[in-house]
């Protein structure tokens, strides 16, 4: 059964000028990745949003989020982790180099 439009039941819609939440400008963080693979280490560094999640940042620097693992120091840390300050991550390939 169809239940019409919802277009009237909206409420007053937001005073010019202001903008949602979603369109405020965005917080960024800086975050140094080591990437390590077969002995061999080269290091970038990222500037991205904050909330913006390890396994977007590895895709932003070429890598393959299922054929690696991230730490932080010796901890490590899940894919979808939201980077929300600045940060320092090790990234191994966890591909066999076959």
């Amino acid at each position: 059964m169809h239940r019409g439009s919802s277009k009237g039941a909206r409420g007053p819609s937001a005073a010019p000028g202001h903008l949602p939440l979603s369109a405020s400008p965005t917080n960024t963080v800086r975050i140094r990745v080591e990437l390590v693979r077969a002995g061999r280490s080269e290091w970038l560094e990222r500037e991205v949003p904050a909330g913006t999640t390890i396994r977007a940042l590895l895709h932003s620097v070429g890598r393959s989020a299922e054929g690696s693992v991230v730490f932080r120091e010796e901890d490590p840390l899940p894919l979808d982790l939201p980077l929300l300050a600045d940060d320092r991550l090790k990234v191994y390939s966890s591909f066999s180099g076959g």
